[in-house]
């Protein structure tokens, strides 16, 4: 089986003597933390083909997406849930309708099944009483729930986390993971997620089934 995403002798940085070799299987979180020059940061962007390594070759779902036309990219993002630093989350609306971005713009779906699908996501990361504030009006972690909500509106098998867990206690931390993950199957976790950052909580290492350091572009596990 093809996995949901792959980094082969991905250059880091443009000068990088290195390269990364990464696989994130399905059923699997994978955690890649590194110091902030480390170059983690661009993981996230390359997989999602909004920036293009300099050497080597990202595929998600089988497919070389820095080669895609920008259209098929497009297509390829919808694949895959996103969370970018902070909250990325759109200060002049609701959180609701933050959450219901890519469904409205991004789906053919109509207007009732959209309002069902935010019902679930919005109860998912109990946020059914602050739905109608804006960001700046509710807390951080507020923000982050609703930016999660976001990345999974379209219920993605793979889900890219970048930095998500800073700032957050420890039981939010973990509540967020398990929502990320999907639920339990037989051959573990519902989606494959890939989280970037500079460190992990000790709480959720047990919930990563491959855990990485970049060091001088190269990937070391952590045990």
């Amino acid at each position: 089986m093809t996995p949901p995403l792959v980094f082969d002798g991905v250059a880091l940085h443009p000068d990088g003597a290195g390269g990364l070799d990464l696989v994130v299987p399905h059923h699997q979180a994978v955690s890649v933390v590194g110091e902030a020059e480390s170059g983690i940061d661009r993981l996230g962007a390359f997989a999602l083909a909004l920036d293009r390594p300099t050497r080597g070759v990202v595929r998600v779902y089988g497919e070389d997406v820095g080669s895609l036309p920008r259209r098929h990219a497009l297509a390829f993002r919808r694949r895959v849930g996103y969370l970018p630093p902070g909250d990325g989350l759109l200060q002049n609306l609701s959180l609701r309708d933050n959450v219901a971005l890519p469904l409205r713009f991004g789906s053919d779906l109509r207007d009732r099944d959209i309002e069902g699908r935010l019902q679930v996501m919005l109860a998912a990361v109990r946020l059914g009483r602050v739905a109608d504030l804006r960001p700046s009006q509710v807390t951080d972690e507020q923000r982050r729930r609703a930016a999660l909500a976001r990345a999974l509106a379209f219920d993605p098998e793979l889900v890219i986390l970048e930095q998500p867990f800073d700032g957050l206690s420890n039981r939010v931390a973990a509540e967020l993971l398990e929502l990320a993950r999907g639920g339990e199957t037989a051959e573990g976790s519902r989606r494959a997620v890939l989280i970037t950052g500079q460190e992990v909580p000790d709480l959720l290492l047990s919930r990563i089934e491959q855990r990485y350091r970049v060091v001088h572009d190269q990937l070391r596990p952590e045990t």
